[in-house]
């Protein structure tokens, strides 16, 4: 039987996942999205700037016997977003996942001009170079998945320059695919809630609010499930989604 991927050459940027001291720690987004993506039969192409964390992706990959590649490039220059989104070692992607992010200051008051510049580099300004390289090279029938963040849905992280960068990226995201509509090229927003990730448990270290946070479903999500979405945004299956924001979070947008 074959993947909902099969046959298809995935570009996962920011595929990594932090390092932690932690024995039991979870995966990340980004790994979870490459190794799901190859396990439906896609060749990976696995893009970060950490290149211990990405090659422990490729390794993974390969180990259960799939195929990838690893490109190491900084997307916040104009440079790394042209290495970052290309053709690599034969393998011309038909499917981009962005997923890249970070967050600078803490309320408006707390935070720097030079934070909220920082975070909006790299939230927002390299995605607008990465699609707009993008958009160059996918062929007919491709698909962009930006990583967005359910705090751009709604207020939550209490750091502004995150939350207004994540809330742009789903108005980028829809002018991509207004245009990339004329070639049947799908540009899609994934905004996770509460994920259990090494990221973000180093980003709450000592905010015990981040497991307790009312969720409907009673618990966090994993980074896997946020790849199974990708994984379908990616394939046939959603192939007329597009300019859409699905978020990934057990309902907590509802509350």
């Amino acid at each position: 039987m074959s993947g909902l991927l099969e046959g298809r050459c995935i570009t996962v940027v920011g595929a990594g996942t932090q390092p932690s001291r932690d024995p039991d720690a979870p995966v990340g987004n980004g790994r979870a999205i490459a190794v799901r993506a190859a396990r439906e039969g896609a060749s990976v192409v696995c893009v970060d700037r950490d290149e211990e964390a990405v090659q422990a992706t490729w390794r993974q990959i390969t180990e259960e016997g799939g195929r990838a590649a690893v490109l190491i490039c900084d997307v916040t220059t104009e440079e790394g977003c042209r290495t970052a989104v290309a053709e690599e070692r034969g393998l011309a992607p038909d499917g981009i996942v962005l997923n890249v992010g970070v967050g600078y200051g803490m309320g408006v008051a707390g935070t720097s001009p030079e934070e909220w510049d920082r975070t909006f580099d790299l939230n927002l300004r390299a995605h607008f170079l990465l699609v707009r390289r993008a958009l160059v090279i996918l062929p007919d029938g491709g698909s962009i998945v930006f990583i967005g963040s359910a705090a751009g849905l709604r207020p939550g992280s209490r750091i502004p320059a995150y939350d207004a960068s994540k809330a742009g990226l789903i108005g980028l995201s829809r002018h991509v695919a207004v245009e990339g509509a004329r070639r049947g090229i799908r540009a899609n927003v994934l905004a996770p809630g509460h994920i259990d990730t090494p990221l973000g448990r180093a980003a709450s270290a000592g905010r015990p609010s981040r497991t307790t946070t009312p969720v409907p479903l009673g618990r966090m999500g994993t980074a896997w499930e946020v790849a199974a979405a990708a994984v379908f945004l990616l394939s046939e299956e959603a192939s007329y989604i597009t300019g859409q924001v699905l978020a990934v979070d057990g309902g907590l947008t509802l509350i």
